[in-house]
């Protein structure tokens, strides 16, 4: 929060003195209101307020002490920074026991009244960042586990409340720790097969020696070493849904035979010489384009087209950056929960990393990020997680621009003339800053209505 964001109150019923701070601090770059007595300053706050209250103690009728009181019933985290004479100084520090954020001994410097303030105001916004985070994440959370704000998200959510109940199979799309696997678990639990088995398969964690058997299963005696029937996880799925993850990493010879059991719906064990119908749903997820994989011929075209009827794309989180403290403050509660530790709060340090890093391991890599936070071994200035504290300050400055832009680009969903309002630059100065940043306006434009069948906003 910059100091333009908040303001400062200060309450005095000398009328002098109070027009002379009153002055000190405008001229220092602070935004100032002033209040002759206790009760005046009590209207002008309110809980949420952006405030910092500097109050005289010795005031006739409510005095600082009493106004201090009542400012911590109506909202216990807003800063009051108490002024004193020198035979007060007891009674001041009892206060700060109390709550009071700090106090002035009169006589007092301007600059010390002013440095403390800054930090009270630092420590207020602070404070309603993360409860305003807190807000966010709750009323994301109310949505299901795709949380998120940004259009393209709702896109999503929307989409997949469309497919989910089609029989039809879908293909994932998105970079590794995009959440295909989440986007899969909803499709399921939104279709009508939600009472029955979700059957997970990582397609690159099979060992190619055994890969059919694991997937089709096979009768006891199939191959040396077959001492006993196995019963494959396709057939396991019967009735559920089926999600092949990382399908791009099965070799293309099991990828034939895994076209023929989608085509008939039917399994075959090694061994075996029945054929086994079965009910059941695919979902494949990707992490790469398949349609390029089809061109370079590491991929079978036929069970490509056979995978996307419906394919559904999940956007990185550089594309949604308005959702990354969210998501974050939604990782950050459910580690404190998981690892019975205090859930720390929101940083310069860490709101820096989150506006300035580009999560190349998009969310997987940011709930890493919060389970270190809450360690404590991750967020802070010159952590290794902090990559912004081997930056120079203009580096630092010109990557904080870049976010900012990026960010307010989200929130608008592309569209410029509110974004311009936002960031108060001309149009020029602003298509300029695009080019420099390597910032496209489309990622952040919703996509034209689109059917089920078709591939979400990207």
């Amino acid at each position: 929060m910059s100091a333009s964001a908040g303001f400062v109150l200060f309450v005095d019923d000398d009328t002098t003195l109070r027009a002379a701070n009153v002055q000190a601090m405008e001229l220092a770059g602070l935004e100032v209101r002033a209040a002759h007595d206790a009760p005046s300053a009590l209207r002008a706050i309110a809980a949420d307020s952006p405030a910092v209250v500097v109050t005289d103690v010795q005031m006739p009728g409510m005095d600082g002490l009493e106004l201090f009181r009542r400012v911590r019933e109506i909202d216990p985290d807003l800063p009051v920074v108490l002024i004193t004479g020198h035979g007060d100084i007891s009674m001041a520090v009892a206060a700060m026991h109390e709550g009071a954020y700090d106090f002035l001994s009169k006589p007092y410097a301007t600059e010390h009244m002013i440095r403390i303030v800054r930090r009270a105001a630092d420590t207020r916004r602070l404070v309603l960042e993360n409860r305003s985070l807190r807000s966010e994440v709750a009323a994301a959370e109310a949505d299901g586990p795709l949380i998120g704000v940004a259009p393209v998200m709702e896109r999503l959510r929307d989409t997949i409340r469309h497919v989910a109940a089609a029989e039809v199979d879908v293909l994932v799309e998105g970079e590794t720790g995009a959440g295909k696997e989440v986007v899969a678990r909803l499709l399921h639990r939104l279709s009508h097969r939600r009472g029955r088995s979700f059957t997970p398969i990582s397609c690159s964690a099979l060992p190619e020696s055994v890969i059919e058997s694991e997937l089709f299963g096979h009768e006891m005696g199939a191959f040396p070493g077959a001492v006993r029937k196995r019963v494959g996880r396709i057939e396991a799925a019967d009735k559920g849904t089926l999600f092949f993850d990382e399908i791009e990493s099965l070799p293309l010879e099991t990828q034939g035979k895994l076209l023929r059991v989608l085509e008939e719906r039917a399994v075959t064990p090694l061994g075996a010489n029945d054929v086994r119908s079965l009910d059941f749903r695919v979902i494949a997820a990707s992490k790469v384009d398949l349609a390029e994989e089809v061109k370079r011929g590491a991929f079978r075209a036929d069970l490509f087209y056979r995978l996307g009827v419906v394919r559904i794309h999940v956007p990185p989180l550089r594309e949604r950056r308005a959702d990354i403290p969210i998501i974050f403050g939604h990782f950050l509660a459910a580690a404190a929960a998981r690892l019975r530790r205090e859930q720390p709060p929101l940083t310069d340090a860490i709101r820096r990393k989150l506006l300035e890093h580009d999560w190349p391991g998009n969310v997987r890599e940011l709930e890493n990020f919060a389970t270190g936070v809450v360690l404590g071994i991750d967020g802070q200035p010159g952590s290794a997680g902090g990559d912004a504290s081997v930056q120079s300050l203009p580096e630092r400055i010109e990557a904080y621009e870049g976010a900012l832009i990026r960010e307010a680009l989200a929130s608008h969903a592309g569209d410029v003339r509110s974004t311009l309002e936002t960031l108060l630059i001309p149009r020029k100065t602003f298509y300029d800053k695009l080019q420099r940043h390597h910032i496209s306006i489309d990622h952040y434009r919703p996509a034209r209505d689109v059917g089920p069948s078709a591939k979400p906003v990207r």
